[in-house]
């Protein structure tokens, strides 16, 4: 059986465009926004992975020399601590040889 449909009108079809290119707009959006907060909680990670490599690097140094490594350049040279200088930036501050040395690690 054949069913006469009616036929839309212009401004039918510009509302259903307007609306289909909103969607898309949103979507698009909400795509972005998502993948910031991702790449945001990502550097983060390495951040937080770095100042711990760090950290084991000097506890280790302390168990082996009884005491903890006067400067970053010792970790990355004795003890394979790889930084990307590029990336990072990393303050290591001793206080004395036998305490835990202050790491800190921000991203450029």
């Amino acid at each position: 059986m054949f069913h006469d449909h009616p036929k839309k009108s212009l401004r039918q079809w510009v509302v259903t465009a307007v609306c289909v290119a909103l969607c898309v707009v949103v979507l698009a959006f909400g795509a972005m926004r998502l993948y910031g907060l991702v790449t945001r909680d990502m550097s983060d990670q390495a951040a937080t992975a770095l100042r711990q490599a760090v950290l084991d690097a000097a506890v280790q140094c302390y168990a082996v020399e009884g005491k903890y490594p006067e400067s970053l350049d010792v970790l990355e040279e004795e003890y394979g601590v790889q930084i990307n200088h590029n990336r990072f930036i990393v303050t290591y501050d001793v206080f004395a040889s036998n305490q835990l040395p202050d790491v800190t690690v921000l991203e450029k």
